[in-house]
């Protein structure tokens, strides 16, 4: 599960340090690792689960930058920095793609000068918001000058709805981002799933409750609810690491299970 966050707290689990410890960071505390590895004993795979959601999200913004032709990204929900990033990716298919970073979390915050170093062609921004709040990041993305919502914008929200539940509205959240967004537009999401082991996932969503953090995993059907109206890009709505993997890379060597995380990209008409 990947890092939401609110206040910079260094007695408690922090659900982004936790996600970069799963990573094998070091961006994290002896109280984040205990939670961590408490993760891990109910669901052995989160460390490739982490894995597996990075890697997808290089794959969408490599499509999106390299086959889609979208030149425009915002990032809600950031984490602490990982290279490469988002922008690194993007500016790699298309030197002169501009993106902004969109996180709540102070400790995003702190690390922040690592988003920034854009090609010279491209450019990069971050601000702060909450995704609970879109209207704000809408209007902060705006105020950032990076980005023209006029023309078209991929939209990156991986492992970040699993911390937005039912009662914070989070299909409403994505359709009011994806109303202000250009036809053209499209939306890249990574939602993590109990549809494979329910009793490991509600373990897991115990922890992050425990540590402070609001958690609801969501099956495929309610997954996919996220991507109505829109046009969903080959292969669908899949285990993230069976969406366009690499041919250079082989065969996955991590089954449905251990991922347990849904990913797709769809295309706003």
């Amino acid at each position: 599960m990947g890092g939401g966050g609110a206040e910079l707290r260094q007695d408690r689990p922090h659900s982004a340090r936790m996600y970069d410890y799963y990573l094998g960071g070091k961006t994290n505390y002896a109280v984040d690792r205990e939670a961590a590895e408490e993760v891990t004993r109910h669901f052995p795979g989160i460390g490739a689960a982490a894995r597996v959601n990075r890697a997808f999200m290089h794959r969408s913004a490599r499509y999106l930058a390299g086959h889609c032709g979208i030149r425009q990204f915002i990032d809600i929900g950031t984490g602490i920095p990982t290279a490469p990033n988002l922008h690194e990716v993007a500016q790699e298919a298309a030197p002169d793609a501009r993106v902004v970073y969109v996180d709540n979390d102070p400790i995003v915050l702190v690390y922040a000068d690592e988003l920034l170093n854009s090609s010279s062609q491209g450019a990069t921004a971050y601000v702060e918001g909450d995704v609970t709040d879109p209207g704000s990041v809408l209007a902060a993305v705006e105020e950032s000058g990076c980005l023209d919502l006029e023309r078209p914008v991929g939209l990156s929200l991986h492992a970040l709805l699993h911390f937005v539940p039912d009662d914070r509205d989070p299909y409403g959240i994505v359709r009011t981002l994806l109303d202000r967004l250009a036809p053209g537009s499209y939306l890249s999401l990574s939602h993590c799933t109990p549809d494979f082991d329910p009793v490991a996932w509600a373990g897991i969503v115990e922890v992050y409750h425990s540590a402070g953090t609001a958690a609801q995993v969501r099956s495929r059907a309610e997954v996919l609810r996220f991507f109505d109206g829109l046009t969903l890009a080959d292969p669908g709505l899949v285990v993230a690491h069976r969406w366009r993997p690499q041919a250079a890379s082989g065969p996955s060597l991590v089954t449905d299970a251990q991922v347990s995380l849904y990913a797709g990209v769809a295309q706003k008409a």
